[in-house]
């Protein structure tokens, strides 16, 4: 799962889950104003309609997954950079400095049990 989008709609369920993915094209809507599952339509014959509790099923699962991650998400914002971490592996008291911002960024943002 993408740490960084959350799902939002049964569409992104049907474009985005791992189940899905390679299909391209397989379904539409006939009303691209109302993505409901009533207007939920099946373009490939070899692929059966998911129902709708599943798929309210999986989206709040996929919504659930992401909010568990914010804590990954505010740890990413507030790592030390790419340069800052490359910089560091030449220098002792860069590395040092590295090593205790990262655990600030732990501390502040623990990841939930």
């Amino acid at each position: 799962m993408n740490i960084n989008k959350r799902f939002e709609t049964i569409e992104d369920v049907l474009a985005k889950n791992k189940l899905f993915n390679g299909r391209g094209g397989w379904f539409g809507f006939s009303d691209i104003f109302d993505k409901s599952y009533e207007n939920l339509i099946i373009h490939n014959k070899e692929y059966d309609k998911p129902t709708k509790d599943w798929l309210e099923s999986e989206l709040k699962k996929q919504q659930s997954d992401f909010d568990a991650q914010a804590y990954a998400r505010n740890r990413q914002a507030e790592y030390p950079t790419i340069a800052e971490l490359t910089v560091a592996l030449y220098d002792t008291d860069d590395k040092s400095a590295i090593e205790s911002k990262r655990a600030e960024v732990k501390k502040k943002y623990p990841k939930p049990s």
